[in-house]
């Protein structure tokens, strides 16, 4: 996929249209961006609690957003090119190099299970 997460992109259609947000989730075909797409959903009230209006981000078809160029900073078609032994997305408007934006991810260290005859007793 072309658009991934943590990308800055901009919306092409809608009532959204024009703003730039940050790609927060993907979902197949589906891409939620920060701050963009809010809707309210009212929830009826059960036994004792009263009703609420929750907002939220809804998905947008990941067709209707556009990379944003880092040089020319306006919507951008994405290509591949190859860099040594890298695949690299690259701009198609100015041919700059796309660069993966990524947030620091916990290490999580693998289990490793060991086998019953030797474990201790």
């Amino acid at each position: 996929m072309k658009i991934l997460l943590h990308d800055n992109v901009i919306i092409r259609t809608g009532k959204d249209r024009g703003k730039v947000g940050v790609v927060t989730k993907i979902a197949g075909d589906r891409v939620t961006v920060e701050g963009i797409n809010k809707m309210v959903r009212h929830r009826k009230g059960k036994s004792g609690q009263p009703g609420e209006r929750v907002e939220f981000f809804a998905p947008l078809h990941i067709s209707n957003v556009a990379l944003i160029d880092p040089k020319t900073k306006k919507a951008t078609r994405v290509g591949y090119k190859l860099e040594g032994n890298q695949k690299v997305r690259v701009s198609k408007k100015s041919g700059v190099v796309i660069a993966r934006e990524t947030k620091k991810e916990k290490k999580v260290k693998p289990v490793v299970s060991t086998p019953k005859s030797k474990r201790k007793k």
